[in-house]
């Protein structure tokens, strides 16, 4: 199981994530966050298989999700990439470590 916690920046959303695999391929996602339109991404997020998400990259049916979901200012959100990494971690074909994107100006 992995748990991740996204802080989205300005808008000031925090994003929780749940991403569970009993076999380490197929992978439940979770959300919850007060903002309305992660929230209603994550009422659409199923269960993926792993390996074919990380095969496919932004082709695969949890991207496919994610554009159909998050248009317009959302398409810069950072929630997409903690659920792909929490994807991973759960599955088991990567190690749980923090990422981070700094912007200046």
């Amino acid at each position: 199981m992995a748990n991740t916690r996204v802080e989205a920046g300005i808008c000031g959303f925090v994003t929780e994530i749940e991403a569970s695999s009993e076999d380490m391929q197929h992978v439940s996602l979770k959300v919850k966050t007060d903002c309305e339109k992660i929230n209603n991404l994550g009422q659409k997020l199923t269960t993926y298989d792993a390996y074919n998400e990380i095969k496919e990259g932004f082709n695969g049916e949890l991207f496919k999700v994610i554009r159909e979901e998050l248009k317009g200012c959302c398409a810069g959100c950072a929630v997409p990439v903690g659920l792909f990494k929490s994807m991973q971690v759960a599955a088991m074909v990567a190690l749980p470590k923090n990422i981070s994107i700094t912007i200046t100006k």
